[in-house]
């Protein structure tokens, strides 16, 4: 847990860290270890979602590639199959992003260690609501994995202490409703409730969903800790661009 929030902070003399989400097994299943390691090599903290066939936070990118991955076969078990295999290669602490189904799935009690053979540092399950979420956190806490909990710009603020006080690793901070890849305006309202969020939180806070460029990058620096750039970076990964060019790029721009 500590890992996670240690490597976001440790990133904050370069602007807010950046913590990259790339999709299990996109473009090229043979190939994602490759492209993994190229995202670690540029981010400060990696989060790889595991595909799953109804993703209700995800737009059409992340949407396209998790049919991609599908397609191809990819799954938890053989993620954290692929990780252990590769353990020690990479730097930045990992994270999953699954739906709580393939967690189900694989079974609550196996996961933990199955996890942290893995490398797995902590897990961020978007379906899972806070009041749902004490069986799973302590299932991770026997292997010291966080849990990440998401705030919304329409969080009630007593809900929002609550959850900042239970995510551990860091907050998600959501910058709009709805769902992953639609460009953000971040008005100023944004940038406050992001504030606040980063005043009250015991972990550090990350900025998520719409951040395409260093811009927003450098809009963001004085309110979060962190930037999560998803859809983005899978779209430069669909293209066939170098994912590590284009995250160094959002680093060098937010100056």
């Amino acid at each position: 847990m500590n890992r996670i929030a240690d490597a976001i902070r440790a990133a904050g003399g370069d602007g807010p860290a950046i913590v990259a989400y790339l999709t299990a097994g996109f473009p090229r299943r043979e190939s994602f270890l490759a492209t993994l390691q190229a995202v670690a090599d540029a981010a400060d903290v990696v989060e790889i979602g595991v595909p799953f066939s109804d993703p209700m936070a995800d737009g059409l990118t992340i949407q396209r590639s998790s049919r991609v991955a599908l397609d191809q076969g990819v799954s938890l078990v053989w993620l954290l199959a692929e990780l252990e295999g590769s353990r020690g290669t990479l730097k930045p602490p990992l994270l999953l992003m699954s739906y709580l189904n393939p967690l189900l799935a694989f079974g609550l009690d196996a996961l933990p260690s199955a996890a942290r053979r893995a490398g797995i540092s902590g897990f961020i399950v978007p379906d899972l609501p806070l009041e749902e979420s004490d069986e799973l956190k302590a299932t991770l806490s026997r292997e010291g994995i966080a849990l990440v909990q998401f705030v919304a710009p329409t969080t009630p603020p007593a809900r929002a202490a609550r959850l900042c006080a239970a995510s551990e690793g860091f907050v998600y901070a959501l910058t709009m409703n709805g769902v992953t890849g639609k460009d953000v305006a971040l008005p100023e309202s944004t940038l406050a409730y992001l504030s606040r969020l980063k005043a009250d939180a015991k972990v550090p806070v990350c900025a998520g969903f719409g951040i395409r460029n260093g811009g927003q990058v450098a809009k963001l620096a004085p309110h979060v800790d962190g930037v999560i750039v998803g859809s983005a970076l899978v779209e430069v990964l669909e293209r066939g661009e170098d994912a590590g060019a284009f995250i160094r790029g959002l680093r060098i721009s937010s100056g």
